[in-house]
């Protein structure tokens, strides 16, 4: 549920009016599509991300762990091609972006919860 609301709050806030039309550098289309975006997002990290993390290994410790971030970035991606058009990202930086945000975010709520 924290994911669909943070994935509807990132699309309104990655929009842009340029020339009277609307570009969407992050789309979802309804709360219905970002709720399911959510629940593929955590069935892909549960079955795919423990994978990548394994091949990604080397490259991770070499970053010092920031190549974990392109991982991340790389499950949004996957999430993006299984939805389809309804929820979509114009570049694969706009796609980190809203990785580190979706990140932060979660660890000041997870962090939050923890304290309670």
């Amino acid at each position: 549920m924290i994911n669909a609301a943070i994935f509807l709050a990132l699309a309104g806030f990655f929009q842009s009016s340029l020339a009277g039309s609307y570009q969407h550098a992050f789309y979802v289309s309804g709360v219905g599509i970002a709720l399911i975006a959510s629940f593929v997002l955590a069935i892909l990290n549960a079955i795919v991300r423990p994978i990548l993390f394994l091949l990604s290994l080397p490259i991770t410790i070499l970053t010092l762990g920031l190549f974990s971030v392109v991982v991340n970035a790389a499950m949004l991606e996957l999430t993006s091609a299984v939805i389809g058009s309804n929820f979509s990202f114009s570049s694969f930086g706009v796609t980190l972006l809203i990785t580190v945000v979706m990140a932060i975010v979660n660890a000041i709520i997870s962090d939050h919860f923890a304290r309670n």
